[in-house]
């Protein structure tokens, strides 16, 4: 009863609330994220929802869009900005989801949205985080955030799909926030891209196979 229906009532009420006392907030990373980004301050990009639909996840810009001579975009961390590094230390720059979790494509609490292009990359086991909203906090999240290696999320995304209930995620909550807080597990480790990542485990297998 709770995951069908009275988690997305929650969403609701918390989500429109949140906006609402952070309007203020919002406003200010609006302007300042204009002139710091000399443009839009708004970041869109498709993500798998629930079901694996895809929808545009809305965050504030942290890069640039500066290009090489070929118009090909640089490095991340040449756009990377100072500012832009600021709102992703204190997770200021994931604000904007809030209107994802108020239309419907994600919720406040689930696995996080990944990339479009990871799908054809999981296992039958991974595909179950796609059962529900991807989440502006996840197990993973309260859990070491971005130091955790790839099957340590997934196993983590997939015990909360398997394990949804009200106590679940009012501690995931409470957990990411004291995370947030202690700036714990904010520096990212030298990760692969999942399908990067998934790429070298086939090729590893298939060398261990033909020796």
């Amino acid at each position: 009863m709770y995951a069908k229906f009275f988690k997305r009532v929650i969403d609701v009420i918390l989500s429109f609330v949140a906006l609402c006392v952070l309007s203020p907030v919002l406003l200010v990373l609006i302007v300042l994220g204009a002139i710091k980004m000399k443009g839009n301050p708004f970041f869109t990009q498709d993500r798998p929802g629930k079901n694996e639909k895809i929808f545009k996840l809305i965050k504030f810009r942290t890069m640039t869009c500066e290009t090489d001579e070929k118009g090909v975009p640089l490095p991340d961390d040449v756009r990377l900005t100072k500012y832009g590094k600021i709102l992703r230390s204190t997770s200021l720059d994931e604000l904007p989801e809030l209107i994802n979790i108020l239309k419907g494509d994600m919720s406040i609490v689930g696995p996080r949205p990944l990339m479009v292009n990871y799908l054809p990359f999981y296992n039958d086991i991974e595909k179950k985080r796609h059962l529900v909203r991807p989440g502006l906090t996840g197990y993973a999240q309260s859990h070491g955030r971005n130091t955790l290696v790839w099957e340590d999320r997934f196993d983590l995304d997939v015990y909360y799909v398997e394990n949804i209930d009200i106590m679940l995620d009012f501690k995931i909550l409470f957990e990411t926030i004291k995370t947030v807080f202690t700036r714990e597990g904010i520096e990212l480790e030298d990760l692969d891209d999942f399908d990067v990542y998934r790429k070298k485990q086939y090729a590893e297998v298939t060398e261990s196979v033909l020796k």
